[in-house]
Parts: structure tokens; C-alpha cells; sequence
């Protein structure tokens, strides 16, 4: 980190619930069980947060997980958007204050029951108010899932710089180590190798395989 920012902040704790394919637990759960557990980590309590940031497509929102855990009072409280390109948002977001003194311990989260709740690819979470005006420009064409939106810029990607579905493949087989190393990980002690990546079947053709698409799962 370069700029005003360097030096100013620091990640001090990590926490995660496990990954499953059904969690038995409420959204909501998930996210104080996975603050509670960075927390933890660091040696902080409830009392000493007064920040949360989180993913606009989330359901526990920062309110809620600060009465469910006991946090006294936030000067902070942030949403970013833009689905699983949040990630490193949160992070900014919570540098961003830290820095500037709008608050001193800023915790971001993220919980989902990707699996065995809301399923991409399907109407039902559409309603009746319309379509977001970012969805207008695949939904008309039946594109209704991470992987076929990924694809039109992917294949961009492709054409612009010459690359091949191999060299996206690359991607995988690090963050496939990663998760092979996480006890709470789906996929713990099972990495894959390249060859692995290449033999798994196509899902948007010449763009995307099986392993480039990310596990559904729950968790926190």
C-alpha cells in the first residue's frame, strides 16, 4: 500500500467459519460466528470494535451483527458493491478509516449460504421491480450466472493479450493450493494440478472450465 494510507493500517486478525455444503445456520450466524473468530484471533473483543464494512449483496447487515455480538457503537458502517469484487473494497474501505481516525478497529465480513440458500443461475431472486440496470445487459440473452458474465470480459481478455484458457488455469491451480492448506476449506488436501484444470469440461467454451469456476458453498 503506497501513499497516505502506508503504514497507517494493519491486518491484525483472521476468522472463518467452515466451508459446507449446508451449513444448518442462518446467514447472520455465520457472520458473528466469523467476526467473533477474528477477534479472537487477535485478542480484541465485541467492545473494542467501531467499524464494520460488508458486501451490499449480503443479508447481515453491520446493525445486526453489532447487536447480535455486543459491539456498543459503530462510527463506521459501510456496504460495497460488485458481488465477490468486493473482497478487496472492504479492505480499503476499512484502511480508509483507520487512517483518517474515523475509527480504530474496523472488521470486514462476508457470509453466505451459496449453496444450500440462493443458487445463482435461476429467476427467482429477480422480483417484480425490474432488473438492475447492470443485469439489462445479459439477462436479455439468458446469461444468469457469474461464470457467463466473467466470460464476455475473460474472452475480451483473450483477444486483447493473447492469452489461453490454460493460462487462466494458472490462477486456479494457486487458488486451489491455497484452500488444499485450510483445514476449514471444502477442498483441504485436495489441490489440483494443471492437467487436472484442462481435462475438466468445458462451461462456457473456449473460455471457462469446470475448475476455473469458483465452489459453491456456505460459510462465513
Amino acid at each position: 500500500m503506497s501513499g497516505p494510507l502506508k503504514d497507517r493500517a494493519a491486518i491484525v486478525g483472521i476468522g472463518q467459519t467452515e466451508f459446507s455444503k449446508e451449513s444448518g445456520r442462518s446467514e447472520l450466524q455465520l457472520a458473528c460466528e466469523a467476526v467473533k473468530a477474528a477477534l479472537d484471533d487477535c485478542g480484541l473483543t465485541a467492545a473494542d470494535v467501531d467499524g464494520l464494512v460488508t458486501f451490499t449483496m449480503d443479508t447481515s447487515d453491520e446493525t445486526e451483527v453489532a447487536r447480535n455480538l455486543g459491539i456498543p457503537a459503530l462510527s463506521l458502517f459501510a456496504q460495497v458493491p460488485y458481488g465477490g469484487g468486493a473482497a478487496c473494497g472492504t479492505v480499503l474501505q476499512a484502511a480508509m478509516a483507520v487512517a483518517t481516525g474515523t475509527a480504530d478497529v474496523v472488521v470486514c465480513y462476508r457470509a453466505f449460504n451459496e449453496r444450500s440458500g440462493m443458487r445463482f443461475g435461476g429467476a427467482a431472486g429477480l422480483g417484480g421491480g425490474g432488473l438492475p440496470p447492470w443485469l439489462s445487459w445479459y439477462a436479455p440473452f439468458g446469461l444468469m450466472t457469474p461464470a457467463s458474465w466473467v466470460a464476455l470480459h475473460a474472452r475480451r481478455y483473450m483477444h486483447r493479450y493473447g492469452v489461453t484458457n490454460a493460462d487462466f488455469g494458472v490462477v486456479s491451480v494457486v487458488d486451489r493450493h491455497h484452500a488444499a492448506t485450510n483445514p476449514d476449506a471444502w477442498f483441504f488436501e485436495k489441490p489440483i494440478t494443471l492437467e487436472d484444470h484442462q481435462a475438466s469440461r468445458w462451461i462456457i467454451e473456449p473460455v471457462l472450465r469446470l475448475l476455473d469456476c469458483c465452489q459453491e458453498s456456505d460459510g462465513g
